[in-house]
């Protein structure tokens, strides 16, 4: 909103010329009376006139002498053109004054005057002055606000709790995400919307906004927030709107220390059985109930390729409880485990699994705790441990306990009323079912037909299962649950949230799709870039990369989980002499358009737990297609590496087999001979090849042509036998010559 500079003028009571005189001198550009200013400019003026209208006439009214008596029947001693003031009019000015001091304003067509004045007057005439602009309305120099104002923004305090997701802390700053992601790129932060932040980031970009962020991790105890009557929406990440959530933990451990029988006795099933090869390849999140209380377990795998889907699980949950074998102690995968935990901030609990199996020595494992740092409490420590038996249910109830315990000391708490958000632990394409996805809920209440986004995925939830298989129409915090309905696979670790409708979640998942491409057009964009400037010693480099055989292979898998653990376990496998492609991936049986896909590209299909549509089988022998199918994933890596293997060249060893010396040469028909001679050492082979060594000297070398016993053929002739030796299209023995014997073996190349 702007104001005319004629209007003004009236308003403050000076001609046209003068103002546009002042304002210039002032840095406005005003050209006439028909110029503008903004509304705030021009009512700072119109009070700046007003205050120093009211200045000048108090002090002209103080100087003017005053009446000997309010009404003198003579005019004598007065001064010339003095005005003697009826009563009337004295009570006129007095409410005048009483008017003025309500805060009423001047009309701008007609600015105030002043009566003259009179002798003694008792006090300044009032001037009405307009109402002192709010000081949100008023600008500083450089237009960032008074200073009454900034600090008052500065008080605005928001909470936040790790880990911090660019979305959800865009809406705490009261901006939209894309702006965020602006700023945070000019941070040189390049992050999407449901991507997480640094806690100092935050911080900063808090301070930038006029915002005081408190972070509230995870067992700390709440604290009361001061109340914020300026902020009439409900800040729900509150302390005060918390309630108390169930524990979420993960049971972490080696390769058959015992916990997926661990969670078996815990839930009262066994899933063991269902696993291929016992080995636990997807995560579980269940929920079981002890002494009225709930708590959810994400079983995890513990082979290592699994190290993405461990780190995932252990993001989500609050208590992390590492299982160890009393007969086996510490392993790979246990020290893998630790150091996960410990990066998540969660709180361990170690179980002894196996005490009653042959070999058990609890106290070696409690020396190996110590001695990683993490001393169990009665060696004097602060981790708290449970000696168990998963297999016969021994101490199963105190394991239970010190969770229950554990979760009480952390004061895990969440808002049920939030928004709800949470975190996908699985996902999948399940027949008759389409997408669907394991989730853990946060925070907020998930119900049935609520509107979710995750990544560039959506969905309407059109049903939810929890782990029993029973259909529920609500979830609240810390509840794992399947969920029925999504436009696509989600991915496995990223976070979902709730939105108004589905037409909101699926304008999100399409603005991350297009942001997902235009970073990759940008990507590709730098690589050529990057490949323009290169120099020689890269060309040659190129050169010698197309010689190298090259693998092309399309990944398939039942559950996304696995997808992504297979994948990583493909881009470990190094090789100097064979390159590895992954030209295609997806969640979901092998289709006939997966043996399109791979004849086109001369690929070879990978299928890890997956079937074949009808008529795959076929069309894949037709197109000369490879299958590769397991669904135990080591050996579907190993059989990789053998399909690899394939591609080279057999290298060829040459191994000594044994000697023989000439004692005699016989003449056969057609000027051919035959060297009788005398095994000397290891074995003569029909197959092999003979080297003819005389003094030292090769004389010839070839395959073994004829090897007899008397006048009968034999395959071969051990040390101290008599023999006749023929090599093909030699004639020239002669008697103490030496015949160096050997075969050649075909080894398997290395792919290193």
């Amino acid at each position: 909103m702007s104001v005319r500079i004629h209007q003004l003028s009236k308003q403050i009571g000076i001609e046209n010329k003068e103002l546009i005189e002042l304002l210039r001198s002032r840095g406005f550009e005003v050209k006439s009376s028909s110029s503008t200013i903004d509304n705030i400019s021009a009512e700072s003026l119109v009070e700046e006139f007003a205050k120093k209208n009211a200045v000048e006439e108090h002090k002209e009214v103080e100087t003017a002498p005053a009446p000997e008596v309010e009404e003198a029947p003579k005019k004598a001693g007065l001064p010339e053109g003095a005005i003697i003031k009826s009563t009337e009019e004295i009570n006129k000015e007095r409410a005048m004054k009483e008017d003025a001091k309500m805060g009423s304003r001047v009309s701008p067509a007609s600015p105030p005057k002043m009566p003259p004045p009179v002798k003694r007057a008792s006090s300044p005439s009032p001037i009405s002055v307009p109402p002192k602009a709010k000081p949100a309305d008023i600008k500083t120099s450089d237009g960032s606000g008074s200073e009454d104002n900034l600090s008052e923004s500065a008080e605005k305090i928001i909470h936040a709790k790790p880990p911090i997701v660019v979305r959800d802390f865009a809406l705490q700053l009261e901006l939209k995400p894309f702006k965020l992601i602006s700023e945070l790129m000019e941070l040189g932060i390049f992050a999407s919307m449901n991507q997480t932040i640094e806690e100092s980031v935050a911080l900063e970009l808090a301070k930038r906004h006029g915002f005081k962020l408190e972070i509230h991790h995870r067992g700390e105890a709440a604290i009361e927030q001061p109340k914020k009557v300026e902020k009439p929406k409900e800040d729900e990440n509150d302390p005060k709107l918390m309630e108390p959530r169930a524990p979420v933990c993960c049971i972490l451990g080696h390769v058959d220390h015992g916990k997926t029988t661990l969670l078996d006795t815990l839930r009262k099933t066994n899933s063991v059985a269902a696993e291929a090869g016992g080995i636990t390849q997807h995560i579980g999140a269940y929920q079981v109930r002890f002494n009225d209380n709930d708590i959810t377990f994400i079983d995890t795998p513990g082979h290592a390729a699994f190290s993405k889907m461990r780190s995932r699980g252990t993001n989500v949950t609050d208590i992390a409880i590492l299982v160890i074998a009393a007969d086996d102690g510490f392993k790979p995968q246990t020290d893998e485990a630790l150091k996960l935990a410990k990066a998540a901030n969660n709180s361990i609990i170690v179980a002894i699994n196996k005490i009653d199996a042959k070999g058990a020595n609890v106290d070696k494992v409690k020396q190996e705790m110590q001695e990683k740092g993490i001393a169990p409490e009665d060696w004097g420590g602060e981790t708290v441990t449970v000696e168990v038996s998963a297999l016969n249910g021994t101490n199963i109830d105190d394991l239970l306990e010190m969770i229950l315990l554990q979760a009480e000391i952390l004061e895990l708490k969440a808002n049920p009323k939030a928004n709800a958000s949470g975190t996908v632990i699985e996902a999948q394409i399940e027949q008759g079912r389409g997408a669907v996805a394991s989730v853990i809920v946060e925070k907020g209440t998930l119900k049935r037909g609520d509107a979710l986004v995750s990544g560039e995925s959506y969905c309407r939830v059109k049903s939810m299962v929890d782990a029993q298989g029973a259909v529920i129409n609500s979830a609240g915090p810390s509840t794992a649950v399947k969920i029925l309905g999504w436009s696509e696979v989600p991915r496995s670790g990223d976070r979902f949230f709730k939105e108004k409708n589905e037409k909101a979640a699926k304008r999100i998942a399409d603005e991350s799709k297009t942001e997902r491409k235009i970073s990759d057009s940008k990507q590709v964009l730098q690589d050529k870039a990057g490949s323009a400037g290169s120099s020689v010693e890269d060309l040659f480099a190129a050169i010698e990369n197309q010689k190298k055989k090259n693998l092309r292979l399309i990944v398939k898998s039942d559950v996304h989980g696995s997808l992504e653990a297979l994948v990583s376990g493909i881009e470990e496998i190094k090789s100097d002499k064979v390159d590895l492609e992954i030209i295609g991936q997806g969640v979901g049986n092998i289709s006939k358009s997966d043996v399109t896909l791979a004849s086109a590209g001369a690929a070879t299909i990978v299928g890890f737990n997956v079937k074949l549509d009808n008529g795959v089988q076929s069309l894949a022998k037709h197109e000369d297609v490879s299958l590769i199918q397991n669904a135990i994933i080591y050996e579907l890596l190993d059989q990789i590496e053998d399909a690899m293997v394939d591609l080279l060249e057999a290298e060829v060893v040459e191994k000594k087999s044994g000697a023989a010396e000439v004692r005699q040469v016989f003449g056969i028909s057609k000027g051919r001979a035959v060297a009788g001679s005398m095994v000397t050492e290891g074995t003569i082979y029909r197959s092999g090849k003979a080297r003819l060594m005389r003094k030292g000297k090769l004389i010839f070398e070839g395959a073994i042509e004829t090897l007899r016993r008397f006048k009968d053929d034999v395959k071969e002739v051990r040390a101290g036998y008599e023999c006749g030796i023929n090599i093909k299209g030699c004639n020239e023995y002669e008697e103490g010559d030496v015949l160096e014997c050997y075969q050649i073996e075909k080894k398997k190349p290395s792919l290193r």
